[in-house]
């Protein structure tokens, strides 16, 4: 692992900053499957960084930062915009009130040279009630675009629509590709991103899933991912070919999504989305998800 700073806390021990590196990278992982809980406040997956690994091990690892004290890690960010504008950052569930580790957050998301946000505007995802949360606002962060977090209860069955489900595999990568790019605008996903992506530590835990329609045209894909047994599941992404929208494909696919989820033995199935984005909204409130309050990045403009 890259040390990239430290301070010293009241305890004694210092706070350092820290990138993992490729061959660590898979720690990271497992201390965010630790951290998940239905209780929990929003907050990165382990999900997060396995659809992340699509643009390879290297890339991820180094688009990751790590807090830690006396070699235990508290907190963790994904530095999810190829700029440096955003980070998604979560903290240990025992060390959300940690005054140190928080005034070390914010003292390494508000100086550039910290090599963690580039200077400028930038955006910082934190779980609410964090105390990190509340030194930004402190500090004149603003409120960004509102997100709608929705969450599923798995305890129960989940009804099968009969629609044709497959579970994608390394012969079905470029089907899978295919359905994402149709889905969203801009997206550069290539089957050789699948690769990558299932060979991520992750997705040893994930599963990619097509819907086909009765002509046998794939039309939607989800990848779900697992942070293990009686833990939250991850929805991401989800998309609908953008011709074949308002069949009723996406509620089809988001119950497979949760059947899967609940067969790898997640307590619930989560998903977040734009507010704004009121058509899949809709479509998760049918498929059986709950939306929870909204969350806000704080952001900085300059």
């Amino acid at each position: 692992m890259r040390t990239v700073g430290a301070a010293v806390c009241d305890r004694g021990m210092a706070i350092v900053l820290g990138e993992p590196g490729a061959d660590r990278l898979s720690g990271v992982v497992d201390v965010l499957r630790e951290w998940q809980d239905d209780g929990a406040p929003w907050q990165l997956h382990p999900g997060d960084l396995g659809w992340f690994w699509r643009f390879g091990a290297e890339t991820t690892a180094a688009a990751v930062r790590t807090w830690s004290r006396d070699g235990r890690i508290l907190a963790v960010g994904l530095l999810d915009d190829p700029e440096l504008r955003l980070l998604r950052l979560t903290v240990a569930p025992d060390a959300r009130r940690d005054r140190e580790l928080a005034r070390h957050l914010v003292e390494d998301v508000t100086g550039p040279e910290r090599g963690v946000l580039a200077e400028g505007k930038v955006c910082v995802e934190a779980p609410r009630g964090a105390l990190v949360h509340d030194l930004l606002l402190e500090d004149g962060w603003k409120a960004g675009e509102p997100w709608a977090p929705l969450r599923r209860d798995l305890t129960g069955p989940v009804k099968d629509t009969g629609m044709r489900i497959e579970v994608i595999g390394p012969e079905q990568a470029h089907v899978r590709a295919a359905v994402q790019r149709a889905s969203f605008d801009g997206s550069t996903f290539t089957e050789e991103h699948w690769h990558a992506m299932a060979a991520g530590s992750p997705y040893a835990d994930a599963r990619c899933l097509v819907a086909y329609d009765d002509r046998g045209d794939a039309v939607a894909a989800t990848t779900v991912w697992s942070a293990g047994p009686d833990k939250p599941g991850l929805l991401e992404p989800l998309g609908v070919r953008r011709e074949r929208r308002g069949h009723g494909y996406g509620t089809a696919i988001v119950l497979a999504a949760a059947a899967a989820l609940r067969e790898l033995g997640s307590s619930s199935a989560i998903v977040y989305t734009p507010s704004s984005n009121v058509g899949a909204i809709a479509t998760y409130e049918s498929a059986g998800f709950r939306r929870l309050p909204e969350i806000r990045d704080l952001c900085r403009d300059a």
